[in-house]
């Protein structure tokens, strides 16, 4: 398999595993998001990593692959290549992206599917397509402008220029900058620490920032009005205010 899953302390760990760089072939695309969807439907997974192994997290797309489609192949074809990108960013679980080496084209896109990003002070970011003659596909123009605002997205995008760990940072494209050989842990410790949490109200979170952006506030209102009133309804709820009464903040036990 291109794509793998592994599951230990109720974190799910999606392995791109395509050497020697992961390009992400129809295969690869496929697979992801067959386990975006298992992620999601399971209920031993409550948080998410996505991780390309100690040397890369994705190089980009397969060009050999792509050069061989024409544009009837691609009108076909570039639906189903966003929702296995969409399908990692839908998932209403936390998702870290931990970045190692190149995070280039399509890998530069399905970083921008996760909550966070961890990346090693050895990684490079980018969207190189306009060097190919082409725009990104896979979801490029719309997360990244979303991320970092459209002139910063343009710069990345017109140019196809690669952006180092410490300039990614700056620029708000990746979240924390660690040493290489530490990125897995650190974004396994920080989905584990979400895992532990209220499942509930981490869906309700990222369901109302996420569904808030693409609308307008008076409609966002709406969407986190009504998600916080319905967490008065859940088992999380009560244990958490509970335990905040009778022994402080911060030490409730969710199950």
């Amino acid at each position: 398999m291109t794509v793998n899953l592994e599951v230990a302390d109720g974190v799910g760990t999606i392995r791109l595993d395509r050497p020697p760089m992961n390009a992400l072939d129809i295969a690869t695309q496929d697979r992801l998001r067959e386990l975006a969807e298992e992620v999601t439907r399971r209920d031993d997974v409550r948080a998410v990593v996505v991780w390309g192994g100690e040397k890369v997290f994705a190089a980009g797309a397969d060009i050999k692959e792509m050069q061989a489609m024409d544009h009837a192949a691609m009108v076909v074809r570039s639906k189903a290549l966003q929702d296995s990108f969409t399908a990692v960013a839908r998932t209403p679980k936390p998702v870290v992206a931990a970045i190692t080496g190149y995070a280039l084209g399509g890998g530069c896109e399905l970083a921008l599917c996760a909550d966070f990003r961890i990346a090693g002070d050895n990684a490079k970011l980018g969207q190189p397509e306009i060097l190919l003659g082409l725009i990104p596909g896979a979801g490029g123009t719309q997360r990244l402008a979303r991320l970092v605002g459209p002139s910063k997205a343009k710069d990345l995008i017109f140019t196809g220029r690669h952006v180092k760990a410490d300039e990614a940072l700056a620029l708000g494209l990746v979240d924390r900058v660690v040493p290489a050989a530490e990125v897995y842990e650190q974004a396994h410790a920080w989905a584990a620490r979400l895992a532990a949490g209220p499942a509930l109200a981490l869906r309700a979170a990222k369901e109302s920032v996420d569904g808030g952006l693409e609308t307008d506030i008076d409609t966002g209102l709406t969407i986190e009005r009504n998600w916080f009133a319905g967490l008065f309804a859940t088992e999380d709820r009560e244990t958490g205010m509970r335990s905040f009464i009778e022994e402080g903040p911060g030490k409730a036990k969710f199950r």
